[in-house]
């Protein structure tokens, strides 16, 4: 197969799921379809469950699920309100559903995060047996500060671990039943009052945790304690930004931290708070076979500020492509990984408000 599709959503309203289909013959990216999904739920961070057969959208004030037949025949299976706070769901408040994680052994629970105010619980949702969101089972705890805006589970899936932004630490929760609800095991907090940590990946090895911070523009290396299951900083830290850029932390915010499929490179993006006129960056890391960084690649600006997003998306089944979105132009970019060499190969403009939030791969 030389054409594969990819979904991404929009951050602001009128709801759409587009669909793009890339060919890595000729290199073409185009636009396949714009799937008009209700009005006030666009998604701002979507995920595709363990069979790529069903997605789930973290959409406003809702958690959604959508049944993908084909990369242009999507259909909408369940939208949920949020879970925890009283208020969290009310018209008035800035609540937002802000990212989920869908399990990828059974039962295939979907984990979601609020985000903003009253955002202090994480939501857990099953699934039908065709995958779609069924029923919210817990609304585990955090605390009254919390902003979690990115998970990740270790390789057995028995423990999560979030990125909280505004309680500046990262937490550890255990799967305690067969449905997949949670216990708080504890937390460890950022090393630097305005790290703001706001997204985890994890090494299959089960060893490293890497935390990017939002506020800090900074990766961070942790190990696992393999009694408490906490994180420990390694004290290893690499920048996401270049250094000598004047209030860093006003001008600048970094983003997301994803692994290539095969482990052996971690990819972290950062966005700049002035569109058109400074990039965003986009960072490459070479990982030793413990999970242990062994080294900073590179430092790249990426073509625009990335707006809301720049998130980066490396395919799951090739280490040669990866995927890059952003809302201040609304754009969508592949770009070929070679040699420790990263090559823009294609663009695509999409003209939707709000476009494009995060890229996931669907074949």
């Amino acid at each position: 197969m030389t054409k594969h599709h990819l979904m991404c959503g929009t951050w602001v309203k009128p709801g759409v799921i587009i669909t793009v289909s890339f060919d890595t013959e000729t290199l073409k990216l185009e636009l396949v379809k714009k799937t008009e999904i209700p009005h006030d739920e666009p998604i701002s961070w979507m995920a595709f469950d363990h069979q790529r057969k069903n997605i789930y959208g973290s959409s406003m004030k809702r958690w959604t699920s959508f049944r993908v037949d084909s990369p242009s025949e999507i259909v909408q299976t369940g939208s949920h309100p949020l879970g925890g706070h009283p208020r969290a769901n009310d018209a008035d408040t800035k609540t937002r559903a802000i990212f989920n994680l869908p399990a990828k052994q059974p039962p295939y629970a979907v984990y979601c995060n609020p985000f903003y105010e009253h955002a202090g619980h994480g939501n857990v949702f099953s699934v039908d047996d065709s995958g779609a969101l069924k029923e919210n089972l817990q609304n585990y705890e955090y605390c009254e500060k919390t902003a979690i805006h990115g998970m990740v589970f270790d390789p057995s899936e028995t423990y999560l671990y979030s990125a909280d932004m505004w309680a500046n630490r990262i937490w550890c929760h255990k799967k305690v039943d067969a449905a997949g609800r949670m216990e708080t095991v504890g937390y460890t907090e950022a090393t630097q009052p305005k790290d703001h940590p706001r997204w985890v990946e994890m090494h299959p090895s089960g060893h490293f945790l890497y935390a990017l911070m939002e506020g800090g523009n900074r990766l961070c290396e942790y190990v696992i304690d393999p009694q408490t299951k906490l994180p420990v900083y390694t004290h290893k830290t690499f920048p996401l930004i270049p250094p000598g850029i004047p209030d860093p932390d006003t001008q600048y915010r970094s983003d997301v931290v994803f692994l290539n499929s095969s482990a052996t490179y971690l990819f972290a993006t950062s966005r700049s708070n002035t569109p058109k006129t400074l990039p965003g960056y986009i960072a490459a890391f070479k990982m030793a076979p413990s999970g242990a960084i062994e080294r900073q690649c590179f430092l790249n600006p990426t073509p625009t500020s990335g707006g809301h997003s720049n998130a980066v998306s490396p395919c799951p089944w090739s280490d040669e492509w990866l995927a890059l979105t952003d809302d201040d132009q609304g754009g969508i970019e592949i770009y070929r990984w070679k040699d420790e060499f990263l090559a823009r190969v294609a663009r695509l403009d999409v003209k939707e408000p709000g476009f494009g939030m995060n890229a996931i791969w669907y074949d």
